[in-house]
């Protein structure tokens, strides 16, 4: 049993090299995701300009894109395609052109241009189909399962990331300077894997699948469970909340059932490592306090907060420029704010992470390229979800398992952008998922059907 045959991928045997043939334009896209499994030298997240390997891979993902339209020589996307995800670039370069620091509003340029537009359309343009769609789905959960056993094995042994004054944080290989890295990256995989579980299969087609995707997405419960991460918890809860209702009503009591197995499951192995079922509740109804009894780390958010409107309010239109919040945060913000939030553990000593930007994407926008920047992107992203929900209600039984997993991608970034912002390796993943979701809204296939 492969993960490329769960989502969708014929198996190889006599045709290997037929296959080999067919799926080599995917290589720069594997590459992207699974390169994200190697560990990270700490301090690499929070300086400007430090290229990871999977950045390095999605360079070469969209110059390979770039290669094939010329070879081609054929219109890479559609009007429709081409609007959607070309629009935050006026955005961008607004924002860079009047800011009062060019050299860092260019990195700010490149990295936007990154994970908003070109490694999206770059994924657009290679992926042909729906097993095209499942190689790349397979590589994220296969991505996630790793990351997830690495971060389940630091929290049953005492090696994770330090919380509550003990080394118990699953961070996976990105380290306590990515604390939402691992979090992240393994609720791309549970929603993927749901996805495709909830896909009724098509008649004559093997079941199997269906029950290896469901069990990979309740594997993936615990660790996102030791993650401790609350704005994970919220878009996963968000994402599985709506994605459950579009499989059709056949599925919802059997994915109820299935839920309250992983919960089990979950609550038996968590509480079994004996480092704290307690600290996982405690956590999780810390949830209900964020406006009454907020911890100082909430407290230190609704500040940045605060500040990143402040700055919106002074430049309403363009922002204060790409890359400026860090340099404007402390003449917006009130004295409250913490300068910096502890890391350690997972390998690494104690060290101050400063707070560089509001932790929320769409204050962050909001505040360095203003209501263009934001409008534009957000609007692309509102354009996605509603073609990616149009396209699914006609979808054909073999398609719906991309469907429902491109979906549930997408609600949960933009869910999870409430709370989190792009920055450090695990922003190379989102703009792969957000090519997934993307190919799924804006592709008709060769034929112009449904892919």
């Amino acid at each position: 049993m492969t993960l490329t045959a769960v989502f969708g991928v014929p198996s190889a045997g006599r045709r290997a090299a037929p296959l080999l043939r067919r799926y080599a334009p995917l290589v720069p896209v594997l590459a992207t995701v699974l390169l994200l499994a190697l560990p990270v030298a700490a301090g690499d997240v929070s300086a400007s300009g430090k290229v990871t390997p999977a950045d390095a891979a999605s360079a070469v993902l969209v110059l390979t894109a770039a290669v094939r339209c010329l070879r081609d020589r054929a219109r890479p996307l559609t009007p429709a395609a081409a609007w959607v995800l070309g629009a935050p670039v006026v955005g961008c370069a607004v924002a860079a052109v009047t800011s009062p620091d060019p050299g860092a509003a260019l990195i700010g340029f490149l990295r936007y241009v990154q994970v908003f537009v070109a490694v999206p359309a770059a994924v657009v343009v290679l992926l042909r189909d729906r097993r095209d769609f499942g190689v790349v789905a397979g590589a994220v959960v296969l991505l996630a399962l790793v990351q997830g056993a690495v971060g389940t094995w630091q929290y049953a042994t005492g090696n994770g990331a330090s919380y509550t004054g003990r080394d118990i944080r699953a961070v996976g290989t990105f380290g306590p300077s990515d604390v939402m890295g691992m979090a992240t990256v393994v609720a791309y995989g549970l929603v993927v894997a749901l996805g495709y579980a909830l896909a009724a299969p098509p008649p004559g087609t093997p079941r199997w699948p269906r029950a290896a995707a469901a069990c990979c997405a309740a594997f993936l419960a615990v660790p996102l469970a030791v993650s401790f991460s609350r704005g994970t918890w919220i878009a996963t809860a968000l994402a599985c909340a709506v994605t459950v209702p579009l499989a059709g009503r056949r599925q919802v009591l059997r994915a109820l059932a299935a839920l309250a197995a992983a919960v089990a499951a979950g609550i038996v192995l968590v509480g079994g490592f004996g480092a704290g079922s307690q600290v996982i509740g405690a956590r999780a109804a810390s949830i209900t306090e964020v406006t009454a009894a907020p911890d100082s780390s909430v407290s230190d958010r609704y500040t940045l907060w605060s500040a990143a409107l402040g700055m919106w309010r002074e430049h309403p239109l363009t922002g204060v420029g790409l890359k400026r919040f860090p340099a404007e945060r402390d003449g917006h913000a009130g004295l409250s704010l913490s300068s910096a939030s502890d890391t350690g553990g997972a390998g690494q000593g104690f060290a101050r992470e400063p707070l560089l930007s509001p932790h929320n994407m769409y204050l962050l926008v909001l505040s360095e390229q203003g209501l263009l920047g934001c409008t534009l992107l957000a609007g692309g992203w509102a354009a996605l979800l509603v073609l990616g929900l149009r396209r699914l209600r006609a979808a054909p039984a073999a398609a719906r398992g991309a469907g429902l997993g491109a979906t549930g991608l997408l609600l949960w970034q933009c869910a999870d952008f409430g709370y989190a912002d792009i920055g450090g390796p695990s922003t190379a993943a989102t703009a792969v998922l957000l090519g997934l979701a993307a190919w799924w809204a804006l592709h008709a296939g060769p034929t112009g059907g449904e892919p």
